[in-house]
């Protein structure tokens, strides 16, 4: 393809332009043929969908898919506006991104929580961005066939199974299409469609911060017009940029996302990044042994460093001498580095080295450095014939890699078989194990998580609640004890050991003050409420136990404060305020004894006894006859008893 295609009017410029004459991909030099076009795009759409089809009958996993959708009591509850509120706000699991949090408010609208209909959108929008994709390149090169290759490589290439099979990946493939849209319409000139798709983007994954950077290298090649071209939409876009990035920082870095440098060594990540730059090349072209978790290493080797940086080197020097002659190379590539900028590790959020999905808008640079580059390489006889084969190859690994994300034990499994020190990967796969009751298995990948990772509070936890549920309690609190080691603040795991406690006999004011520390650590814990005010019932009606039973044994004072923490545990207990009444009036206490009566009918305005008792206290009250009838009466309406008959007509009798 030559290097540079010309405009000649804002109108022109709207219109997709045919090819130059040297377009291997062409055979002629011909006005675009709206209906191929069309066809191709069409084509794309559906091809997609095709491909990734098996994952609609796919479930969720349990990484991420809980915090973002299947756990998350905002997105349960569907679209309503107490959640449209926060989903504009939110900054849960170290992000904020707006409109991936609505898109799965209205997916649990349309589905509730049927998977398949959350994977559905994950395939609709890849499809759609892959549509998006191919106009862009063709309204900005008029090289149909090209555009669409690109394209394909985009919509079925292994390394993006991950952001399109994964549901919490909701934020790639969203934020693709917004992406591909505002390159679309920058190429056609509608600025202002491109500032909001800009803008959509930015609220769907902060990643999207690169595209201005893309769109200088867009006027470069394919545009061939001056970098000062559109400012006026770049100037607010690199606003918006700094913006973005400042904001997700601090987002991150907030939520304790962001890794200190003393867990992750500013050399070891310079390391990390230049051979995960190599790693990601290497896997477009040989895309094996994919993993959704790839551990961060220890040191990287000195060989891998030096290989990878003569490798990037060489890439950058040859591009860099062909960039007049062959700007699709430099543009490429800058795209392809550029675009990794975010996520390639110099600012570590995560434990992960590297991750496929961070490939999903970059590896667009090196597909276009290959479609336009390998044409002039290769004669165009091999040259079709081999994009041909390679599109299909790259169909059968993806059909063969989407497969592995059907649930959470094939997906850790397989991430156990192509990794080593995967504590992450044990970790999950023991969730997935213990869901399915299977605690022995469970237990063993917890075991070996903990190997690789000793100080991981979170897998001494659910190591914690294997045991639980396999009825070891004391080996469980002693795990969850040793999660709070090393994570004090850890709402989850005080309300996990609470239930442990509360299991235990004797310890239930142990599990109603760790109920209480989660409550104080998260506030909207409706878990830890529920499990406290359960606690709190039966551990009263124990103490209200004791009490009647000492006061039926004759020992009405010994009662009293058992009836008094009954009452602290659980405030309506109206039985609690009507016996301790009745022994407090026993003991003649009488004024603390109607103030009991009177609660209780507060709580229940019903109880006949509570106002047969506070009747029977108000008649020993000089001037309190009137009262103490008016209950009695109250008590005989509620119960037609001839008990309480009598005593009201001794009343009467008395007035």
């Amino acid at each position: 393809m030559s290097g540079k295609i010309p405009r000649t009017s804002k109108r022109a410029a709207k219109q997709p332009r045919a090819p130059s004459s040297n377009a291997t991909f062409e055979a002629t030099p011909q006005a675009p043929n709206r209906v191929l076009t069309l066809g191709i795009g069409l084509g794309l759409f559906l091809t997609t969908l095709l491909v990734y089809a098996p994952v609609y009958r796919f479930g969720f996993v349990n990484f991420d898919d809980p915090d973002y959708v299947t756990n998350n009591p905002h997105v349960r509850h569907g679209l309503t506006m107490e959640s449209v509120v926060w989903a504009a706000t939110s900054t849960e699991a170290a992000n904020w991104f707006p409109a991936t949090r609505l898109s799965h408010l209205l997916d649990v609208e349309m589905f509730d929580l049927r998977p398949g209909g959350h994977h559905f959108t994950n395939a609709f929008l890849h499809a759609l961005a892959t549509v998006f994709l191919f106009a862009f390149l063709f309204a900005a090169t008029g090289a149909a066939w090209p555009s669409a290759l690109v394209a394909l490589i985009f919509a079925v290439h292994p390394l993006h199974v991950e952001s399109v099979a994964w549901i919490a990946e909701r934020k790639d493939v969203l934020s693709a299409l917004f992406w591909f849209l505002a390159l679309w319409s920058y190429v056609r000139r509608q600025y202002w469609l491109t500032l909001v798709a800009f803008g959509l983007g930015l609220m769907s994954k902060p990643m999207v911060v690169t595209l201005p950077f893309v769109l200088f290298l867009v006027d470069r090649w394919p545009l061939g017009q001056p970098l000062r071209t559109a400012l006026r939409v770049k100037i607010p876009m690199l606003a918006l940029s700094a913006a973005g990035a400042t904001a997700a920082y601090l987002v991150q870095r907030g939520s304790g996302a962001v890794r200190e440098v003393a867990q992750f060594p500013l050399g070891l990540r310079v390391e990390n990044a230049l051979v995960s730059y190599a790693i990601y090349i290497f896997k477009m072209f040989w895309p094996a042994r994919l993993a959704v978790f790839y551990p961060y290493p220890n040191q990287v080797p000195v060989w891998q460093i030096a290989l990878s940086a003569l490798l990037l080197a060489g890439i950058s020097t040859a591009v860099l001498r062909e960039r007049r002659s062959r700007p699709w190379l430099a543009v490429g590539w800058l795209w392809y580095l550029g675009t990794l900028v975010p996520v390639i590790g110099l600012i570590q959020v995560g434990a992960q080295a590297r991750a496929d999905r961070y490939t999903y808008l970059p590896m667009v640079g090196l597909s276009i450095m290959l479609v336009w580059g390998l044409p002039e390489v290769l004669k165009s006889k091999i040259a079709i014939p081999g994009a041909i084969a390679a599109c299909l190859a790259c169909v059968v690994l993806s059909e063969a890699q989407i497969q592995y994300w059907r649930n959470s034990e094939t997906l850790f499994r397989h991430a156990l078989d192509v990794t080593s020190g995967n504590y992450l990967a044990h970790h999950n796969l023991g969730v997935a194990l213990a869901g399915e009751g299977r605690f022995p298995e469970a237990i063993e990948q917890y075991q070996a998580a903990l190997e690789i990772e000793p100080d991981a509070a979170n897998v001494e936890t659910d190591y914690g609640n294997a045991l639980a549920r396999s009825g070891h309690i004391p080996e469980a609190i002693a795990h969850y004890q040793a999660a709070l080691g090393v994570l004090p603040d850890s709402p989850i795991t005080h309300n996990d050991l609470a239930n442990a406690f509360a299991a235990t006999p004797g310890n239930l004011r142990q599990a109603i003050a760790e109920y209480q520390t989660a409550l104080r650590l998260k506030p909207d814990y409706e878990e830890a409420r529920n499990n406290l005010a359960q606690v709190e019932s039966h551990a009263a009606e124990m103490q209200y136990n004791l009490g009647v039973d000492l006061a039926k044994s004759g020992k009405p004072e010994a009662a009293i404060p058992h009836f008094e923490e009954a009452l602290r545990l659980k405030p309506d207990y109206v039985d609690a305020h009507n016996n301790l009444g009745v022994v407090l009036a026993g003991a003649g206490r009488v004024e603390e004894a109607i103030s009991h009566f009177e609660a209780a009918l507060r709580i229940d305005p019903n109880s006949a006894d509570a106002h047969v008792n506070l009747g029977i206290a108000l008649s020993g009250m000089p001037g309190r006859m009137p009262e103490a009838i008016r209950h009695l009466e109250a008590a005989l309406r509620i119960k037609p008893d001839p008990e309480i008959r009598q005593m009201l007509d001794r009343l009467q009798k008395q007035q």
